[in-house]
């Protein structure tokens, strides 16, 4: 049995677990939602104590707060922003949608713990959690700032960087590539001669556009809703309260937040959120095609395409030995499914945005963080582990283009698409070569060699 203090609450008394700093709110919303045991993940938790420092800085600098407890309570907002109290947040995500349970976690986290500072320090001023650090501040105003607060970094520091540096991956395999044709296939078929350069930039570019729509998207995630307080009109705060809190909280991230636009829309929905999840869902469809068209493409050794070659990561089976798998394009195969399910949970919870206030946000800021999260992980891994050692079988690629029916296309112009049709099903009947029965047809070999010159099918004539 662990040892207890009594706190109270508005609704009465709870036991709380004596080291705990944590209050009554907190060990009620514990008892009320025994759900998942997952609780809010650390960019949240840090976007909470970044709010918290500054609002006390705002509130002692407009003559709200006095010194000595505006120091405390920044004092302690940065212990929770530096994760040293991780452990003192272990309300679920299945809660109140409002956020009110974890923003009342961190307002009594930091008030008990600015409280004991403040005794170390000799001064016998007690920090209550909601007239001192929940001061100018509602959860209808908190928790959603947070969310933006938190995706948005999590957005610039880890997967913008990992986007990038697979871009410029794919460009360095389109050089390398550039040079290699091979036989282009549309509905799995054989289709005209392309080059592995082009192929990969077509890889290269969708990556770059999922990078400039998710930047797009992450511009919403600037406006805070902070300064809104309860339904968006702003009572109970100082009306410079946003303005001096958001400049602090932009000068520590580097980002340039700013107070929201609308603070009724900013609150009554989430549409900002949704449109990064939209992004990041997108994303993740570009990126499973890449995976999935290299796992495809490398498929074999003998039996299958294999026109590119794999880095040898891993065994690949448990009872056939030598077997290797594309197991790092299988890996980010399964976190873009687990993105397009989250983003299909945050459209989910958005639409719960009823009247003046969105009640799912916490589950939305879980699913939107953990994409953020497993996308730049997933892509990491399938960039340094995948795609760097890629290489493309140039002997393969050739082989596999002089069998194909396909290169009868380029003898349309000269011959007509039905005559065309018709050596291109004889010669896949008899096994005779396209060019043996163009000759026999009467098509000279001076013609021939340019018409059937894979490297005249790659870009219209000039």
């Amino acid at each position: 049995m662990h040892k207890t203090r009594t706190e109270s609450d508005s609704l009465g008394t709870m036991q709380v677990p004596t080291e705990a700093l944590y209050g009554a709110q907190t060990a009620r919303a514990i008892d009320n939602f025994p759900i998942s045991g997952i609780c809010l993940p650390r960019p949240m938790l840090r976007a909470l104590g970044l709010i918290k420092k500054y609002a006390a800085h705002s509130n002692y600098t407009l003559g709200m707060l006095n010194k000595d407890v505006a120091d405390a309570i920044q004092a302690a907002a940065t212990e929770v922003i530096e994760g040293i109290h991780d452990r003192q947040f272990p309300v679920d995500i299945f809660q109140t949608g409002s956020g009110t349970s974890s923003n009342m976690n961190s307002n009594e986290v930091i008030a008990n713990r600015a409280t004991i500072l403040l005794e170390q320090d000799k001064s016998s001023e007690h920090i209550h959690p909601n007239d001192h650090v929940n001061m100018g501040q509602s959860s209808n105003d908190v928790f959603p700032s947070a969310i933006h607060i938190a995706c948005a970094e999590q957005l610039h520091a880890t997967l913008f960087p990992a986007l990038q540096e697979l871009h410029a991956n794919l460009l360095n395999k389109q050089e390398q590539f550039k040079d290699i044709i091979k036989i282009g296939r549309t509905h799995l078929q054989d289709a005209t001669p392309i080059t592995f350069g082009q192929v990969f930039s077509g890889y290269a570019c969708q990556i770059e556009l999922g990078i400039e729509r998710l930047q797009h998207a992450a511009q919403g995630l600037l406006e805070l809703p902070l300064g809104g307080t309860a339904v968006g009109t702003g009572l109970n705060t100082h009306v410079e309260f946003a303005p001096c809190t958001i400049k602090k909280i932009a000068a520590d991230t580097g980002l340039e937040f700013k107070e929201a636009y609308n603070h009724f829309e900013a609150q009554g929905s989430k549409d900002a959120v949704v449109s990064v999840s939209a992004a990041l869902k997108n994303c993740s469809v570009s990126l499973f095609k890449v995976a999935n068209d290299i796992r495809f493409l490398a498929s074999g050794p003998r039996c299958g395409i294999g026109e590119l070659i794999l880095p040898a990561v891993q065994p690949g089976s448990s009872i056939m030995p030598g077997k290797i798998n594309p197991v790092m394009a299988e890996s980010l195969m399964q976190v873009c499914a687990q993105v397009q399910g989250n983003d299909a949970t945050v459209t989910a919870c958005a639409l719960a945005g009823n009247f003046e206030l969105n009640v799912m946000m916490p589950v939305m800021a879980y699913n939107t963080l953990q994409s953020i999260e497993l996308l730049s992980n997933g892509i990491t891994a399938f960039n340094t582990k995948c795609l760097v050692g890629l290489e493309a079988d140039s002997e393969r690629c050739s082989n596999l283009l002089e069998k194909s029916l396909a290169l009868v296309t380029a003898l349309v112009p000269q011959i007509g698409y039905d005559h065309a049709a018709r050596l291109a099903k004889e010669a896949h009947q008899s096994g005779a070569t396209l060019r043996a029965l163009a000759l026999r047809d009467g098509i000279d070999a001076a013609t021939l060699d340019r018409l059937l010159d894979p490297a005249h099918m790659l870009s219209p004539e000039r």
